[in-house]
């Protein structure tokens, strides 16, 4: 495995939320990464609400882009609600434009 946490994490911050601008990991909408066996990866995320209208779209764009971490041959992505996302999760920068810090 000749990739880490953080190359996956910079490989999801390549995908931006339509909706609001930012993407989706200084939104706070990743909760966790794991290097599975195999060079698959798991990923587990959130919405900003459960009845987001680009919900397929924004994991079918996380896979892809973690799809394209040299190494990478298969990834799933874990949709959770809990605990439910709230903007006092987002980085720093993101509670600003949003007026949440």
């Amino acid at each position: 495995m000749a990739y880490t946490t953080d190359d996956i994490y910079n490989a999801i911050s390549t995908v931006i939320d339509p909706e609001v601008g930012f993407n989706l990991v200084e939104m706070g909408l990743i909760y966790d990464v794991e290097l599975e066996e195999e060079d698959a990866v798991l990923v587990t995320m959130t919405l900003s609400t459960p009845s987001c209208p680009l919900h397929e779209m924004l994991l079918n764009w996380t896979k892809e882009a973690v799809l394209k971490v040299e190494g990478v041959k298969s990834v799933d992505v874990n949709l959770t609600f809990d605990p439910p996302w709230n903007p006092s999760m987002a980085n720093d920068d993101v509670k600003k434009k949003l007026g949440a810090a």
